[in-house]
C-alpha cells in the first residue's frame, strides 16, 4: 500500500503547477511570462483534475476569473466566487458539456488584447467540452458510447470525437483575441497532445480519411448514426474544413503517468523490493494481463505498470479496465497481490478508480 500511495500522491496536480508557476512569472516551455504584462489574467481549467489545478494555480497567482469544468459527480475542492464552476458529463458528454464549451467560448471572445488566459486541461476534457458539429447532442452521445464500448485506443476514440466536434482540435480558440498558455496533465501513454482532452486547445494530426479507416477497423458502420457517417464521409471529400493541423497557443504537459512510475519505484526500492517498470503496457486487457503474467514469473518481486489498457463491452454491467484487468489476474496470482488503478480516480462507468 506504501508503493500504490505514493503513486496517487505523484499525481497530485499541486506540487507540478507550483513548478511552472511562481507569483510574478509562469514558464510555459521555453516562454517565461511576466504576469506584470498582463492587465487581468484568466483561467479555465477542464478536466478531472481541472478543480484542484485550478486551485493550485490560484494560490500562487490572483486571477481575475474563469470557469472550470469537471465531471458531474465530482465534489470540487475549489471554491471561488469569481468563477464558474460546471459540472458536465463523464464519460459520455451531456447539456452541461455543451454548456461549458459555449461559456468558455463567450468567455475566450470577451477578454481584452492585453488579457492572458491560463488553460489548465487533465484526463476527461473531451467528454466534459462539447459543441456537436453536424450532428445532434443525442447522436454524439450514443457515438461516444459506441466507441467507448469497442475496444478502440483512446487516441482512436478521441481522432472521431474532434471531427464531430466545433470545439476540440483547438478549435475552440476561433475567438481567442489575446496571449494564451496551457498546462497539460496527460492521461495517454504516447503524451500525445493532440490526444489528451482531444486537444482542445492544441491541434490535430488526425483527418477525416483516418476517421473512416478506425470505423471500418473496428466494424462500427452499422452501429453508429447515419447522420455520423454522412458527416465524416463529407470532410473526407473536402465539403467540411479539416481540424486545425499547427497549434496556435504553446502546450506544456506538466506531469505524465511517468512521474508517477517513477517515484512508486523509488519507494519500492527503498522498501527493499527489486523492482521492474514496463511503462507502456497497451491494448486490451486480457492480453495486458497475460504479458503481466509471464513477467511476474521473473526474479523481480515488484513489477510496476504504467499505460492505458482497452476493453470491449458486450453488455450493460458496470466497470472499468482496471477492474477488469484484476478480474483477469486474480484466479491466476495465488500467493502473489495485484493492483490496477486510474490515476485521475475514475474507472469506466464507476465511482472507484480500480480494484486491488
Amino acid at each position: 500500500m506504501k508503493i500504490i500511495r505514493s503513486g496517487l500522491q505523484a499525481a497530485r496536480p499541486e506540487m507540478y503547477v507550483s513548478k511552472c508557476v511562481s507569483k510574478n512569472h509562469l514558464m510555459c516551455g521555453p516562454r517565461t511570462l511576466d504576469a506584470k504584462n498582463y492587465d487581468k489574467i484568466w483561467v479555465v481549467a477542464v478536466g478531472k483534475a481541472g478543480d484542484s489545478m485550478a486551485k493550485a494555480f490560484c494560490k500562487i497567482i490572483s486571477a481575475a476569473g474563469g470557469i472550470v469544468v469537471i465531471p458531474k459527480n465530482y465534489d470540487s475542492v475549489f471554491n471561488s466566487k469569481k468563477f464558474q464552476i460546471i459540472k458536465a458529463g463523464h464519460p459520455v458528454p451531456d447539456k452541461n458539456s455543451v454548456l461549458a464549451a459555449k461559456k468558455i467560448s463567450q468567455l475566450l471572445g470577451k477578454m481584452g488584447q492585453n488579457d492572458l488566459v491560463v488553460f489548465l486541461i487533465s484526463g476527461g476534457s473531451s467528454s466534459l467540452v462539447c459543441a456537436p458539429l453536424g450532428i445532434t447532442l443525442e447522436q454524439k452521445i450514443k457515438t461516444t458510447q459506441i466507441l467507448l464500448d469497442s475496444g478502440a485506443s483512446i487516441s482512436e476514440i478521441n481522432a472521431i470525437r474532434k471531427h464531430l466536434s466545433g470545439v476540440k482540435g483547438g478549435k475552440i480558440l476561433a475567438s481567442l483575441r489575446c496571449t494564451a498558455i496551457s498546462y497539460v496533465m496527460s492521461d495517454v501513454v504516447s503524451d500525445d497532445l493532440g490526444s489528451i482532452g482531444s486537444g482542445i486547445v492544441y491541434s490535430d494530426k488526425t483527418t477525416f480519411f483516418d476517421c473512416l479507416r478506425i470505423i471500418v477497423k473496428y466494424k462500427l458502420q452499422a452501429k453508429l448514426p447515419k447522420s455520423v457517417l454522412i458527416q465524416l464521409h463529407k470532410g473526407a471529400q473536402g465539403k467540411i474544413a479539416e481540424t486545425p493541423k499547427r497549434p496556435k497557443i504553446p502546450n506544456q504537459i506538466i506531469a505524465s503517468n511517468s512521474d508517477c512510475l517513477d517515484v512508486m519505484e523509488k519507494t519500492a526500492k527503498k522498501l527493499g523490493y527489486k523492482v521492474l517498470v514496463h511503462p507502456k503496457l497497451t491494448g486490451d486487457v486480457a492480453l495486458a494481463a497475460n504479458k503481466i503474467l509471464k513477467l511476474s514469473n521473473s526474479k523481480k518481486n515488484c513489477i510496476l505498470f504504467g499505460g492505458e489498457t482497452t476493453v470491449q463491452v458486450t453488455g450493460n454491467g458496470k466497470g472499468g479496465r482496471n477492474q477488469q484487468l484484476v478480474l483477469h489476474l486474480l484466479p491466476k496470482l495465488a500467493g502473489k497481490t495485484a493492483a490496477s488503478i486510474g490515476t485521475d480516480g475514475i474507472d469506466g462507468n464507476t465511482k472507484d478508480a480500480g480494484a486491488i
